[in-house]
């Protein structure tokens, strides 16, 4: 008996939050499909107001999904999240909702749960002072009940850990790792998408993967945007996603009477094929930790511009950089190409999921050796 209890995988709750197809999600799947699912299996715990979770996906790699009351509603989220615990009496559980994680690994403490890990996926902003108060309450107590503290990139750790932390090694880095295979440059996709979206093959098509909220600063891009069209009359913007500024971002291009170069594409299930079609990649977003689709993005070869509000570690290829985003990044941007070969960069960077993966068991196994 207890030998087969010994052979079965352990389970680890993945508490990932409100699902809705960003690059928290898109993290922990990765991970997911890449980890010994002989050893290791996951429940995923998501809230009840998500949207796009995968639930074919997720069931044919013998994981689950478990809903539990949103967040918002704290008292029913915690006596849901107990009572779970305790009944599948989880050795881990792995939250990545950022300093919110406070209240399910709270819970997990409550129902003895041994491992407990909190994973920064990312900061803060200035200009979000509501968000950033909230922000800045909840990290104080970050600690608390973690057994474990994960973060996506140095800056994520430090904010959310603190600087002492993260300088006295507690932080260990998961790395926002992908399948390189996935996001290779596909010609045949870049000629069918830019064709159905009525580019031509010579257009020059900056593109942006994100959902429609604040943090990206979608409305910065446009207008700046607006200032390359000036110069290059045929340039073409890709916006890849969904959200709610989404309505407010196309009115705003018809003041700016600009609609007509600017293609809006929905949230697909191939996303990644939109990388092909772009010929340059910009993130001007207010506060990340490691954005996944700037590590998506350089590994299809793609220059990419990031603000400087986000971590110097995204930087993987020579051709991307870290700036203000000016009106003339795109003249920058005329003369760069795409770069074929990029399994070395991304080898030297630790962001192969078929590598990664094995690390994150193992930090799994260290966690449940040390109780």
């Amino acid at each position: 008996m207890g030998n087969k209890e010994s052979e079965k995988p352990v389970i680890v709750a993945q508490v990932v939050g409100k699902w809705i197809g960003g690059g928290v999600e898109s993290v922990v799947m990765n991970y997911y499909r890449h980890i010994d699912r002989s050893r290791i299996q996951f429940d995923f715990i998501c809230d009840a107001d998500s949207t796009c979770i995968p639930y074919k996906e997720i069931e044919k790699l013998g994981g689950r999904v478990i809903i539990c009351p949103p967040y918002q509603k704290l008292r029913s989220y915690l006596k849901f999240l107990i009572r779970l615990f305790k009944e599948q009496k989880y050795r881990i559980v792995h939250s990545h909702i950022n300093t919110l994680s406070v209240f399910p690994l709270f819970a997990a403490k409550l129902a003895g749960v041994k491992v407990r890990i909190s994973h920064s996926h990312n900061t803060s902003c200035r200009r979000d002072l509501k968000r950033n108060i909230l922000k800045h309450l909840l990290r104080l107590f970050s600690k608390v009940w973690a057994t474990d503290l994960f973060a996506c990139s140095e800056k994520a750790g430090r904010f959310q850990f603190g600087n002492r932390a993260y300088e006295d090694g507690r932080v260990k880095i998961i790395h926002n790792a992908i399948d390189l295979k996935k996001y290779k440059f596909d010609n045949d996709a870049r000629e069918k998408l830019r064709a159905g979206l009525s580019i031509p093959s010579d257009a020059l098509v900056f593109g942006h993967i994100g959902r429609f909220v604040g943090q990206k600063n979608h409305l910065f891009l446009i207008e700046r945007f607006s200032e390359i069209i000036a110069e290059y009359p045929s340039a073409i913007l890709v916006l890849v996603g969904e959200g709610p500024l989404k309505n407010r971002i196309k009115l705003r291009a018809a003041e700016l009477r600009i609609s007509q170069s600017i293609r809006f594409v929905d949230w697909c299930e191939k996303v990644e094929k939109y990388y092909s079609v772009f010929d340059a990649f910009v993130l001007p977003s207010l506060y990340e930790g490691l954005p996944l689709v700037g590590i998506e993005a350089q590994a299809n070869g793609l220059p990419c511009l990031f603000s400087e509000s986000i971590s110097p570690e995204v930087v993987v290829l020579p051709t991307s950089k870290i700036d203000k985003l000016g009106a003339g990044f795109g003249a920058e941007f005329k003369i760069m190409k795409r770069i074929d070969d990029t399994a070395l960069y991304f080898a030297h960077r630790c962001l192969d999921i078929s590598k990664e993966a094995k690390n994150l068991e193992t930090a799994y196994n260290r966690g449940l050796a040390r109780v």
